[in-house]
């Protein structure tokens, strides 16, 4: 399969996530502001309902594509890449089990693991985009510079704001989850 479709169709897929994020937010905020928008309701309904089988799907694809970036196109992960595996890689196993065995408390687990990794990812998509950064990420001599891009798609689609999307998305999923649980 060659690289360069792979990684467009990630960064399509990015790119849909993010408006995805977007437009719950705006629906959020619409709301709050009391206006009725009853397709926002259902959307946020069916994914509160499938919430840990979509954010099971989302750290699927995270983890496959991260594993395919560095191992089949060979893009070498630098150290905060291999922090925000960390903490996506559990979220796999996590998640799964928690579909396996039914269980409902699956967010008090996964939601702190999601958090520490966007951080990371946020810290680590500035140093990318900001070329003075206070603290940049150096070397030690095991991986790729940090501030490295490998490539940009979409005028700011990188690896960082990949794993972002994915964690932030994961996190939207545990919280309608844990809204779930606290409402029944």
């Amino acid at each position: 399969m060659n690289t360069q479709i792979v990684i467009k169709f990630l960064s399509l897929v990015t790119l849909l996530s993010n408006i995805g994020i977007a437009l719950f937010i705006l629906g959020l905020i619409l709301h709050k502001l009391k206006v009725k928008i009853d397709l926002f309701k259902k959307v946020v309904s069916f994914f509160t309902k499938n919430s840990t089988s979509a954010s099971l799907i989302i750290a699927l694809v995270a983890t496959g594509g991260s594993l395919y970036l560095s191992e089949i196109a060979h893009f070498e992960p630098c150290r905060l890449c291999w922090y925000q595996r960390i903490f996506m890689y559990p979220l796999v196993f996590l998640l799964g089990i928690s579909l396996w065995k039914k269980t409902k408390d699956v967010w008090i687990y996964v939601l702190p693991l999601a958090i520490v990794g966007a951080v990371i990812a946020l810290y680590h998509y500035y140093l990318q985009v900001t070329p003075s950064a206070l603290a940049p990420c150096s070397t030690v001599g095991i991986s790729v510079s940090c501030s490295e891009r490998p490539f940009i798609h979409f005028g700011y689609i990188t690896i960082p704001w990949m794993s972002l999307s994915a964690f932030t998305l994961i996190i939207i999923g545990m919280f309608l989850r844990k809204s779930k649980l606290t409402k029944s």
